[in-house]
Parts: C-alpha cells; sequence; structure tokens
C-alpha cells in the first residue's frame, strides 16, 4: 500500500504549480527540509524566501508580496503557522482579505514523538473562526495535491492544513473534488462516520470491518471546514440513524463543533464527537497516541458497537 505524508504531496504540487504559475512564491519559516517548500526552493530559488525563525515576519512579508500581485504560500509547522502568528493573520491577512495561502504542516497529535508543545490541536478552532478564512484539511496524496493548486485559483486567504503522519492513498486520479463539497464513501443507513484528514482513513477501515459485522456505516470526507458541506451534513442526518465526527483536532471548535452548528439551525440530531477532549497532547508514536485519545480505526469500531 503506497504511504505519502500529505505535507510531502504539499512539497511535490507545489513544485508543479511553480512551473505552472509564476506568480507563486514560497515563504518558510526555516523548516523547508521539514514542510518540502524545499522542492520549490530548489526549483526556483529566486521566487523562495527563507525567513528564518521569525514566523511574524514571515506572515508580514506574505502580506505584502499579495498586495504586488504574487500569490504567496507561506509554510511553517501548524503550531506557529496559527498559534505564534495569529494576530498577523488576523490583521494583515484576513481583515484586508489578501491573497495567501497558509500552509501548515505538522498538525494535530499525529506529529508522535514532538510532543505537546507541537501538536497542534487548535488551529481549525482559530483559522475558522477568522472572518474571510477558507479552512481546508486534507486527506491523502491525490486530494492534497489537488487543493494545493485549487486554492491558487481561489482569490482570498487560505488555511489549509498538512499532516507529517503518512496515510494511505485514497482516491484516484479520475475524482472531482470542489471547495466547500464533501465526498461520500459508501452508502450505509447505521451510521455516518464523518471524519476529516488523517481520520479519514480510520473511517473507512472501520467502514469495511463494521460491514462484516452486518453494520453498514457511510464515511463522509470534510475536506473544507470553512465553508463547510451544510447540505451533505443535513442528508446524513435525515438519511442515518446515527453521526459521529471524528478529528485529530480538539473537539472543542473543531469539525464536531463545526457539523454540531450545522445540524442545530438546520435538523436537530445527537452527535458523538471524536476527537481530543479538551486537553494537550503527549509524546508518543502517532499510532499509539490516535489510539490513546480514541481517534484510530478500534476506537470508531467500538463506538459505532457500543451505539
Amino acid at each position: 500500500m503506497n504511504m505519502i505524508a500529505t505535507r510531502e504531496s504539499f512539497g511535490k504540487a507545489l513544485e508543479e504549480l511553480g512551473e505552472e504559475n509564476e506568480k507563486v512564491v514560497v515563504l518558510d519559516a526555516d523548516l523547508y527540509n521539514s514542510t518540502k517548500t524545499e522542492e520549490f526552493k530548489n526549483r526556483f530559488p529566486e521566487r523562495f524566501f527563507n525567513l528564518g525563525i521569525a514566523e511574524a515576519d514571515m506572515i508580514g512579508t506574505a502580506a505584502g508580496l499579495a498586495t504586488c500581485g504574487k500569490i504567496p504560500y507561506a509554510s511553517t509547522f501548524a503550531a506557529f503557522a496559527s498559534g505564534r502568528v495569529y494576530d498577523q493573520i488576523r490583521a494583515s491577512i484576513a481583515y484586508p482579505k489578501l491573497n495567501v495561502k497558509i500552509c501548515a504542516t505538522h498538525a494535530g497529535i499525529t506529529v508522535g514523538e514532538d510532543g505537546a508543545t507541537h501538536q497542534m490541536i487548535e488551529d481549525i478552532n482559530l483559522m475558522r473562526g477568522m472572518p474571510n478564512m477558507l479552512v481546508m484539511s486534507t486527506s491523502d496524496d491525490i486530494q492534497t495535491k489537488w487543493a494545493v493548486k485549487e486554492i491558487a485559483k481561489y482569490n482570498g486567504p487560505v488555511y489549509l492544513r498538512l499532516s507529517r503522519y503518512k496515510t494511505p492513498v485514497v482516491y484516484d486520479e479520475k475524482t472531482k473534488f470542489e471547495i466547500g463539497k464533501g465526498i461520500q464513501i459508501g452508502d450505509g443507513t447505521d451510521a455516518s462516520i464523518i471524519a476529516t484528514g488523517v481520520t479519514v482513513v480510520e473511517s473507512i477501515k472501520a467502514m469495511e470491518e463494521l460491514k462484516e459485522k452486518g453494520i453498514n456505516v457511510r464515511v463522509i470526507d470534510i475536506h473544507t471546514i470553512k465553508p463547510i458541506d451544510k447540505d451533505l451534513i443535513i442528508k446524513c442526518a435525515k438519511e442515518t440513524d446515527r453521526l459521529i465526527t471524528v478529528e485529530d483536532h480538539n473537539i472543542i471548535g473543531g469539525l464536531g463543533s463545526a457539523v454540531c452548528e450545522v445540524l442545530a439551525e438546520n435538523y436537530p440530531k445527537k452527535v458523538t464527537r471524536m476527537g481530543i477532549e479538551d486537553t494537550f497532547g503527549r509524546s508518543g508514536r502517532a499510532e499509539d497516541l490516535m489510539r490513546y485519545y480514541g481517534i484510530d480505526k478500534n476506537a470508531i469500531i467500538e463506538e459505532i458497537e457500543g451505539l
């Protein structure tokens, strides 16, 4: 099985995008080896800017480049790309609605051994609460490559959430994606598992094993968290008995909260939120942490069987 981290897919797609669009420039905060912007750096050094360990300066510089007609892709770890520079993003990018793409790698507890300080599990909450910000969290290689290129066509601020954790390729080259539209996998009516990012694969694995036990569920891949696919969420609430959200993020303010907001206003129904339950992460292997915090395949199966 081909296992690829979405940060790697981001790096490859960014290099291809640089060839296709001369307006694209890339900024990094001295982590280009890890964020995989190094591929763009080596190919287009004149359009690459290493701002050093000065993330606030990186965001300010990206804003300036955007006012000059460039399409800046600013990348660093999610802990720094959302938390450390929140004020700069809010005042210099979101408020003036500048065309800057913030590409945050190493998101969630699946950063693993780097520990709690680097396991950013609040970024979706921060970014989706910011006016003018489009928020995306991709699940595999194909989807990530599409997203990296697609957001270049979108005129406005974007927060793209990426992972260090390697996941299987879910989609093929023929799959059609659309910003703001989720993907339904399967048509089971016992439950809908609504997931994003690395938890999409875990949800698909759970769906397959549950089918063998006579429990038929569907998986909904929400790659765009803001604007979220309200129609698909309401459709699943009407068609399935149970609703479960799964995310590598704090259950407060993340995907689960977004789904509950949609249903509270349109089709009230109970939702079980699976994620990091308002606590910080800890150091360990990604697989062990996913099990510990209850967001892996086995936890999803246990939750649905319990329901």
